[in-house]
């Protein structure tokens, strides 16, 4: 309504703005781009770094267009020569402080901070001066951070306190000092971290990057003694062609499976297939826990992330926790053992490396709960931007590429594997075959729009066979807390919980193309690319994950039923509560 709304005048420009919209915001409506670093919409919204300043004519000094809510008649200059001389003395100030690496920075061409360096023309650094030399911290198997590439915005700490309730890295210091640590300065592998990557998201440098394995994995792929097996997510291929400048949400699927033939890997298998066997074996165990007095609400257990938040926070909990392991933990088991077994080729000689959008994936692989025999389920994990970084030092146009399908055998995977990528999407895909194995026939309504969407906390009531049964799905670890506590208090009305530790489930993993703060404030990313998952659903023939003949032909051959005994020594595992701080 025309009451609700501000008259007011950018560079020239009338403008109608909402009440209580912000100058940065209220520019960006009109095409006006106001630079800035430490802004991140809906989450760090604090005007520290002073790079979006502008004038408001009638007052001193300069306004902070992040903070500065518009009012009537308000005059705004956004880019006068006080304005942008003010933005480069504070730019310069900043890259005085910060290690001059480009070239080499995993960030080259995608840094924030690179960019307006770019913008403003900064050639030379007037105000050079002693840079900080802080250690590196490269301890745990996921996450390294690089303080001196740091600069100060606090996005990281705002995303890890605010967004994912977990606070393990903080603002310590000032003046010279201070940086950005975590308690007593020990590694983030020692502290209260769950390696979820979201700090890497958030970061406009490289001062947070994961732990990349694309040497390793080249040296195995050159190794002619060694069979190499690649897997992918199914968040992966609706976010992988972003990285060579395709349509957020694109699903590059048959390009993605081209490149990595064209990589040299032996196998190009599809990890939906192995959702689609987690779904086999944790609908199972749902149905035993409700029929059997199993312990309730059930918990799924596929995100790691999730899984060590839990075990150092909830240790007397994790009886609510699945058995069952994640998805790409379940395939790597299967390919060596059914398929080294069924191809006749030696389990010690296949490497099995796993294409995942999540930084905390390369955590799990490492867990000693992680293997079968003395074999390591799942050897190597990369990243989406790793397997980008992949294709272009094969110097692969991926663009260019041709479609191609994955490998036979196993290569077919359900509808209901693929939306394991977006939150909501495994108690979906689990609902459906639970239901049909409940009901003992196939229903047909099987889509679930009550766990679907951005919401934090999703719930819904559902009518199974007679029995009324509560679920709920959760994304980002702030609400898996609430969720927990509930449970904790004995307050929780659920039978089974999705839980997720990225907001909005895999599609926004911390190993996805980095999106820029202005892309964030303006795109809905994570909708792109959910609703390309739904989309690979909605056009699959087979929507559910009993169905797929694959799963009928593993289990005739090789598992024997959900739940077997041999099921549960290749595709379950155990949790076990730690230490909040190693130090």
């Amino acid at each position: 309504m025309e009451k609700d709304l501000v008259n007011l005048n950018i560079d020239g420009i009338p403008v109608k703005a909402k009440k209580g919209t912000t100058i940065l915001q209220a520019a960006r409506e009109i095409g006006i781009d106001i630079p800035t670093l430490c802004f991140l919409k809906d989450i760090n919204e604090v005007g520290d770094c002073r790079m979006c300043i502008v004038e408001i004519e009638g007052r001193r000094g300069f306004a902070t267009s992040c903070i500065q809510k518009v009012e009537e008649g308000m005059v705004v200059k956004t880019n006068t020569e006080e304005v942008i001389q003010a933005r480069k003395v504070t730019l310069d100030l900043l890259l005085s402080n910060h290690v001059k690496d480009c070239l080499v920075c995993t960030r080259s061409g995608n840094c924030e901070l690179q960019a307006l360096a770019e913008k403003f023309n900064l050639r030379d650094i007037e105000f050079a001066g002693e840079i900080k030399k802080q250690p590196i911290d490269d301890k745990s198997p996921a996450i390294v951070r690089e303080p001196n590439k740091c600069v100060l915005c606090r996005r990281c700490v705002s995303t890890c306190k605010n967004v994912q309730g977990i606070s393990a890295i903080e603002s310590v210091n000032r003046g010279f000092d201070a940086c950005i640590s975590t308690t007593y300065d020990c590694s983030l592998n020692d502290v209260d971290c769950t390696f979820c990557g979201q700090c890497i998201e958030s970061c406009p440098t490289g001062a947070l990057h994961e732990k990349e394995s694309i040497n390793e994995v080249w040296e195995k792929l050159k190794n002619k003694d060694t069979y190499v097996v690649v897997q992918t997510a199914p968040a992966v291929r609706v976010a992988i062609g972003e990285e060579f400048g395709m349509p957020i949400g694109t699903n590059a699927k048959g390009k993605m499976v081209t490149g990595l033939k064209r990589l040299g890997f032996d196998k190009v298998f599809d990890t939906n297939t192995g959702a689609d066997l987690t779904i086999m074996e944790e609908a199972n165990e749902f149905i035993e826990r409700i029929q059997n007095g199993g312990v309730l609400p059930m918990i799924t257990s596929c995100s790691p992330g999730w899984v060590r938040f839990a075990e150092k926070n909830y240790g007397d909990l994790l009886g609510h926790l699945s058995s069952c392991k994640s998805p790409h933990q379940m395939f790597g088991a299967i390919i060596k053992s059914y398929f080294a077994e069924k191809y006749g080729i030696d389990k010690n000689k296949i490497c099995t490396v796993s294409v995942m959008p999540c930084i905390a994936k390369k955590y799990e692989c490492t867990r000693p709960e992680m293997e079968v025999d003395g074999v390591r389920d799942v050897d190597y994990v990369i990243t989406t931007r790793e397997l980008a970084k992949m294709f272009k030092q094969a110097n692969i146009d991926f663009t260019q590429l041709e479609d191609s399908e994955f490998d036979n055998p196993m290569g077919e995977a359900s509808g209901a594997g693929a939306i394991f990528g977006t939150t909501g999407g495994v108690m979906e895909a689990a609902i459906r075959t639970a239901v049909d194995t409940l009901e003992n026939k196939s229903i047909d309504n099987i889509e679930y729009h009550e766990i679907r969407g951005a919401k934090g906390i999703k719930q819904a009531n559902l009518n199974i066979a007679g029995k009324e049964i509560k679920i709920a799905v959760a994304s980002g670890l702030a609400n898996a807390r609430k969720i927990m506590d509930e449970i904790k208090q004995g307050k929780s009305p659920y039978h089974f919980i999705e839980i997720m530790a990225c907001p909005g489930g895999c599609v926004m993993g911390g190993g996805q193309p980095i999106k820029s703060s202005k892309i964030r404030a303006t795109v809905d990313v994570r909708k792109k690319r959910a609703d390309a998952i739904y989309k690979i659903d909605e056009k699959s023939v087979i929507r559910k994950s009993h169905e797929n003949p694959v799963m009928k032909q593993l289990y005739k051959e090789f598992l024997e039923k959900p739940g077997s005994h041999i099921a549960h020594k290749y595709l379950h595992t155990k949790y076990t509560p730690k230490p909040k701080y190693d130090i």
